[in-house]
């Protein structure tokens, strides 16, 4: 491996293990080639990600978005000049990792500047496939399949990683003045917009908060029903996130579904524990 690569890599790592993200745990057990392709993969999505969140300038975000489409056309053309792409590009000698899936990463992101509320499911459901299914399908490349089906799985499970972020997250994104859940959602269930920016619960909420839920879990059931037995053992990386987000949607149930004021999240030694229990279950 040259310097530049070696550098590279490191820079992705330090990236996702400063993170304390869940999908950290998830990467630990992989062979060094496939560690190192995922580890890419998100820390390329942390970065765009971080321009939306971090930059309070839409319009300098949009700028920034625009560099990180020019530095993805440049990875393509043999050229990458950033740390993360540079990493990317050692990973495309092993996986295919399409061009356009991460443009559509990017689009995702981008939606967050132009779109702070979603009128139903349906047109939040674009949203969530670029920035959660789009990265399970460029996953379940890095990790290897042999039945097309794990695909669909992949896809699936992305979606319904989506939907636990929403719920985990949803008092944080409305400070920041954006609502995920579907409106049509809050107004059937009588909660307002600033029930949630304002952290006021109720039963009204508790039952908003249920039906998330129990539709996460349900995408959670459709996307495992779509894995093939033969690949199970080559996605176990993704079980073992799946495992954590589903104990993490157990953890908010448990405490009453109060998200407003907080992040509910398990401690790493949790995640560290379910990692190496699922993993070894599905050897």
């Amino acid at each position: 491996m040259s310097r530049p690569a070696t550098a590279a890599n490191a820079y992705c790592q330090e990236k996702a293990a400063a993170s304390g993200s869940s999908f950290y745990y998830s990467f630990l057990f992989l062979e060094p080639v496939r560690r190192q392709a995922i580890t890419a993969l998100y820390a390329f999505c942390r970065e765009v990600d971080d321009v939306v969140d971090e930059c309070p300038d839409p319009a300098l975000a949009q700028t920034k978005l625009v560099w990180w489409r020019g530095e993805l056309a440049q990875l393509y053309a043999g050229s990458p000049t950033h740390p993360v792409t540079l990493a990317l590009q050692e990973a495309m000698q092993s996986f295919s990792l399409p061009h356009e899936q991460l443009t559509e990463i990017i689009d995702g992101m981008e939606m967050d500047l132009h779109q702070a509320r979603y009128v139903d499911f349906k047109s939040l459901h674009l949203y969530c496939y670029r920035v959660a299914s789009v990265v399970g399908l460029l996953a379940a490349e890095i990790f290897g399949y042999s039945d097309r089906r794990t695909l669909k799985y992949a896809h699936d499970l992305g979606l319904a990683f989506q939907l636990t972020n929403i719920v985990r997250d949803v008092g944080e994104d409305a400070r920041r003045g954006r609502i995920y859940l579907p409106l049509d959602e809050l107004q059937r269930f009588d909660v307002t917009e600033s029930d949630l920016i304002e952290s006021r619960y109720s039963e009204k909420f508790s039952a908003l908060m249920r039906f998330q839920i129990e539709r996460a879990r349900a995408m959670y059931a459709q996307a495992f029903a779509h894995l093939p037995a033969a690949d199970r053992r080559s996605q176990r990386a993704g079980l073992v996130m799946a495992a954590i987000y589903q104990s993490t949607l157990d953890e908010i149930e448990r405490d009453g579904y109060r998200v407003l004021h907080q992040r509910i999240a398990l401690t790493p030694l949790r995640k560290l524990w379910i990692a190496g229990r699922t993993w070894l279950a599905n050897r």
